[in-house]
């Protein structure tokens, strides 16, 4: 009788598991939205969603769960919860299942989301979570929940908070029940390397990571520019051009990809010149209007950066998911040299500051600067700044300012126009012209919860932070920017 009870309940599962697998094919195929791809929130699945996810971790981690020690429900004999046992009785189990060890009930909560894993259970029985470590238990982590979700975090916390959490779960999929936060802010990403690496889903396909964000606190403090010396130019002007509040915005890049629409595979945020897209050339942009004070009809594009916790954008075929954030304040800064005096820009001069690409490229172009206001003094150069109430975000673009004297682009958009060096002289063979700068603010959800547009591939790693720029001042402006620089006035 046993036996045949035994057997009963394994077609059973194995039914169940099926039906499981083809929801689950269906689920799979659906977009990624925002609310799950939040890096706060895939690490902070409320405790009674999470069943499936742990699952689906054990399913990665068959081996430990083959264990006998770690299997407690190895045993038929041992207990079912009482609550399960209607389930069970519609299966063909007979009540004398609810005379087995009532301590192991709590496992048996876990059987109706171990869909995956019931055709294994002879080697791996339902309900071992003995090698998992459930994140939703663990109280020793601070909570990370944004402010609409009432559980703010300290504004202290720290990047060791972040630190030990180490990978996140990863293992968010398009359910509704697993978009909502902990309400107990018990919730934390502390969980063992296999619940953090066996996964893979759309989220890990986007990024980005816990692992990307640092309190801004725990970056050391450095000096971000040269000394000046007695030779350089102290001087600096600044060109008012807005923070884009007539919406022009567009995926392409007429520097790097011209003629090619969505060439940069994420949007753009443009100030100044108003015509600017993938099609733009210098008759082009020299006819347009501009958003800019001084008849300044330069363009000046970044990236733009996103609110992740907003459900937007769900179906970008690039992953750019989530609300766009417009910077709160821009400035764009014309800068001296170090050692030497500066000369005019030629007009029409395109430069490119950082690489969009850095995460799969390695960091030699990188120039991402991430800081927080009131500590830009601690500037973080791969990691999204966690910064305290009150402060915002700030995004630090410099361009190259050493140009060889000839050239107005080059092949690789670089060589024309290179960086000072060390100690902020120009290499020779070329010379300083003005150094422009743009510092970029953003409000931004409390936590690691926002991210900048990227291509797919790079998973939105901040040290793919980056920046365009194509000179089209009148001359006469240049030349009144140039004075300015040169003669250590603020302009």
């Amino acid at each position: 009788m046993r036996r045949s009870r035994r057997m009963a309940a394994a077609m059973s599962a194995l039914a169940v598991a099926a039906g499981g697998l083809v929801s689950a094919a269906v689920i799979g195929v659906g977009p990624a939205r925002a609310d799950h791809c939040d890096p706060a929130q895939a690490n902070q699945t409320p405790q009674a969603t999470q069943t499936p996810q742990r699952q689906r971790n054990r399913n990665q981690d068959q081996n430990q769960n083959q264990d006998p020690n770690q299997d407690q429900n190895q045993d038929p004999n041992q207990q079912q919860d009482p609550n399960q046992q209607q389930d069970q009785d519609q299966q063909g189990q007979n009540q004398d299942q609810q005379q087995q060890d009532p301590n192991q009930g709590q496992q048996q909560d876990q059987q109706n989301g171990d869909q995956q894993n019931a055709d294994q259970q002879d080697q791996a029985p339902q309900g071992s979570g003995a090698a998992v470590l459930d994140p939703a238990q663990d109280p020793g982590v601070d909570e990370t929940a944004a402010p609409d979700q009432g559980q703010a975090p300290d504004p202290e916390e720290t990047a060791s908070t972040f630190s030990r959490r180490g990978r996140p779960t990863r293992t968010a999929t398009p359910v509704p029940s697993q978009t909502q936060e902990n309400p107990d802010g018990t919730a934390s990403p502390t969980a063992s390397p296999t619940a953090s690496d066996g996964d893979h889903n759309e989220c890990a396909d986007l990024g980005p990571f816990v692992e990307d964000f640092v309190d801004i606190r725990q970056v050391a403090p450095r000096q971000l520019d040269a000394r000046i010396g007695r030779n350089g130019s102290r001087g600096s002007f600044v060109s008012q051009c807005g923070t884009n509040r007539n919406g022009h915005n567009n995926p392409d890049n007429f520097i790097v990809a011209p003629g090619v629409s969505n060439g940069a595979h994420h949007l753009h945020d443009y100030v100044g010149n108003l015509s600017t897209d993938g099609f733009s050339t210098d008759e082009s942009l020299a006819a347009a209007g501009t958003t800019c004070r001084l008849g300044d009809k330069s363009t000046y594009f970044w990236p733009v950066l996103r609110d992740r916790k907003v459900d937007v954008n769900t179906e970008d075929p690039d992953g750019n998911v989530g609300q766009v954030l417009r910077a709160r304040s821009v400035t764009l800064q014309f800068r001296g040299n170090a050692t030497s005096r500066v000369v005019a820009m030629p007009r029409f001069l395109r430069l490119i500051t950082g690489d969009a690409k850095a995460a799969t490229n390695g960091g030699a172009n990188a120039r991402a600067a991430w800081t927080c206001t009131g500590f830009q003094n601690r500037i973080s150069p791969d990691k999204y700044p966690l910064c305290p109430r009150g402060s915002q975000v700030v995004r630090i673009l410099d361009f190259p300012s050493c140009w060889d004297g000839q050239n107005t682009d080059s092949a690789n958009h670089r060589t024309h126009v290179v960086f000072p060096g060390q100690g902020g002289a120009c290499p020779q063979g070329t010379r300083a012209i003005p150094a422009l700068r743009m510092t970029l603010t953003y409000s931004v959800p409390q936590g690691p919860s926002f991210a900048v547009d990227a291509f797919p591939e790079q998973k939105h790693n901040p040290v793919t932070d980056h920046a365009d720029f194509a000179n089209v001042m009148p001359d006469r402006l240049m030349q009144f920017v140039v004075s300015c620089i040169n003669r250590g006035r603020r302009c």
